[in-house]
């Protein structure tokens, strides 16, 4: 986990345990099972995590990185990183739930959520979407302009957006200038509960997971390892 301050990666330390190639969602299934794993990564067009942490750009520098996990689950939160279950739910860029930003237009239904973080409640009301996120983009869109994926912390934003004022904010996604705004709230931990009133629909790492009326979120910080 990085530190303010601290120079983010290191020379490798050894050739990488395993090679994975596809997106974001292809990554997060092969690291989910092996904590600490280094891994070299070929990102296809539809991966994320890719432009977070310059992997778009870089070859071979023979750097890696410690990046977190996002897991899905009931359980507390892990002191260090473990082994996750086979049924359990991972993500290495970003979760959401309810309507993607980029999809809010002034027809979305809101739904009442309790969103709690560390045990503290955060929000309680109407709202589209929720997004929790150690990335910072969502199809190349600067969705969460403060996400580190390797900060130990997870970004969460909440969606109470007027619905006059839902194009103006699809517009602005490109550039990560939709934040700050008075209809998102902005909160970061590392633990995330979230309660809706109905079942909405859940993504992870770009792909749709089952509907949902509870979703519990931990990181698990540095849970293995990106060579670049």
């Amino acid at each position: 986990m990085i530190k303010p301050g601290e120079e983010w990666g290191r020379p490798a330390s050894s050739a990488p345990d395993v090679e994975v190639v596809g997106g974001d969602a292809d990554l997060a299934a092969a690291v989910a099972r092996l904590p600490g794993v280094l891994v070299r990564f070929r990102p296809d067009a539809t991966s994320d995590l890719a432009g977070a942490v310059g992997l778009d750009r870089a070859v071979d520098l023979g750097v890696e990185l410690d990046l977190d996990l996002l897991r899905l689950d009931d359980g507390p939160p892990p002191a260090e990183p473990v082994p996750v279950a086979v049924n359990m739910p991972v993500a290495v860029n970003m979760v959401v739930v309810g309507r993607p930003p980029d999809a809010l237009g002034p027809w979305v239904r809101c739904f009442g959520a309790n969103v709690a973080i560390d045990g503290r409640s955060v929000f309680h009301g109407p709202c589209t979407t929720i997004v929790v996120a150690t990335g910072q983009f969502r199809n190349g869109l600067d969705v969460v302009p403060r996400g580190h994926p390797g900060d130990g912390r997870a970004e969460v934003q909440i969606y109470a957006v007027a619905r006059r004022q839902r194009r103006e904010l699809r517009n602005r996604l490109s550039t990560g200038t939709h934040v700050p705004h008075p209809g998102i709230t902005q909160r970061s931990g590392s633990r995330v509960r979230v309660s809706i009133d109905r079942r909405v629909p859940v993504e992870i790492d770009g792909r749709l997971a089952p509907e949902a009326d509870r979703v519990d979120i931990s990181v698990v910080p540095g849970a293995y390892r990106l060579l670049l």
